[in-house]
C-alpha cells in the first residue's frame, strides 16, 4: 500500500492508515483501520434530479427502493420499472424508474424538496407536513420480552461492517419470535432502514409481520418510515426523541427504545404476555 493513502477493501470499507497515540499511558503505533465509505448518492427518479444522500454505497438498489417507498412516491416493487446504479465521478448515481402516472408525483416532490435544507425540514409546507396524522397502524404483532431479548442479543451478527467498522448502524426485520429474517447496514439510520424496507419488499416479506430493529436513536423519521411499512413496531437501542414517542402513540405503533438484552423501555404500545 502507497504510504499514507487509504486503500479501498469493499464497496463498504477502506483500511485508513492512522497513527495511534497513547493518552494516559505510552503505546504510539502506525496502524491500519478499517472505517467504513461514506459516498453521495444522487437518486434521480424518472430522469429528475430528486436527492443527493450521503451513504455507504451497498446494496443500493434495495436503498432505491425503500426511499421511494418511503417517499411516498410508490407502494411496492410492482409500481417500479426499473433501478440503475452507476458509478460516477466521486460517488454513485441511483436511477428509479416509474411510470408515467407516478412521475408526476415525484416531480410535484422534488419541487418541493428544492426548498428544504440539511437539517431535512426548512418552511411552513414542511412543518405542516411533519405534524400531518399518520396512517393508523392496524397490524399487530404478539412479541414478548424473551423475543425482545433474543433479537438484541443476535443483532451483532447481522453486523459485519459493523464489527469491522464500528461507525455504522444496522436496521434488521425480526419475526415475533426474535429471529432475524433480514438486515441492512449504512453510515445513516435513515439509509439503512430504506434499505431494510426495499430488501422486504423485493423479498415479498410483509413487514406487518414482524417487528423493526434498530442500533440508532429513535427521531420521527424512523417512527413515520416504520408506520408507512406497515410494521407495527420499532425497537431501538438508543432512546426516543419527543416528536417519536408522540407520533407512534398517535400511529398505535409499539415503541420499545433503549433496549439493552436486559432491558427497554416501553414507550407506547404493549408486550406479548404483559
Amino acid at each position: 500500500m502507497e504510504e499514507g493513502k487509504p486503500r479501498k477493501l469493499e464497496r463498504d470499507s477502506i483500511a485508513l492508515p492512522v497513527q495511534r497515540v497513547g493518552l494516559s499511558e505510552p503505546g504510539d503505533a502506525a496502524l491500519n483501520r478499517v472505517v467504513p465509505i461514506e459516498a453521495p448518492v444522487s437518486i434521480e427518479v424518472s430522469g429528475i434530479g430528486y436527492a443527493v444522500m450521503m451513504a455507504t454505497p451497498t446494496d443500493l438498489p434495495d436503498f432505491g427502493l425503500g426511499f421511494a417507498m418511503s417517499e411516498g412516491l410508490v407502494d411496492g416493487p410492482d409500481q417500479v420499472e426499473g433501478i440503475d446504479v452507476h458509478a460516477i465521478e466521486g460517488g454513485w448515481a441511483l436511477r428509479i424508474w416509474l411510470p408515467r402516472e407516478r412521475s408526476a408525483r415525484a416531480l410535484e416532490r422534488a419541487r418541493r424538496r428544492v426548498s428544504e435544507s440539511s437539517c431535512g425540514l426548512c418552511g411552513i409546507e414542511n412543518i405542516e407536513e411533519v405534524l400531518r396524522p399518520l396512517p393508523p397502524v392496524t397490524a399487530r404483532v404478539a412479541v414478548g420480552r424473551e423475543a425482545l431479548a433474543a433479537a438484541l442479543t443476535a443483532l451483532g451478527e447481522h453486523q459485519p461492517l459493523a464489527r469491522a467498522t464500528g461507525a455504522v448502524h444496522a436496521a434488521a426485520f425480526c419475526t415475533p419470535d426474535g429471529a432475524i429474517q433480514l438486515a441492512r447496514e449504512d453510515v445513516g439510520r435513515h439509509n439503512a432502514l430504506d434499505k431494510l424496507i426495499g430488501a422486504l419488499a423485493r423479498a415479498a416479506i410483509s413487514p406487518a409481520n414482524g417487528f423493526i430493529l434498530l442500533s440508532a436513536r429513535c427521531s420521527y423519521e424512523l417512527v413515520e418510515k416504520t408506520v408507512r411499512a406497515g410494521c407495527p413496531m420499532l425497537v431501538t437501542i438508543s432512546a426516543p426523541t419527543s416528536l417519536a414517542a408522540e407520533r407512534a402513540a398517535a400511529a398505535g405503533l409499539t415503541l420499545v427504545t433503549l433496549a439493552r438484552p436486559d432491558s427497554a423501555l416501553l414507550v407506547s404500545g404493549t408486550l406479548a404476555g404483559d
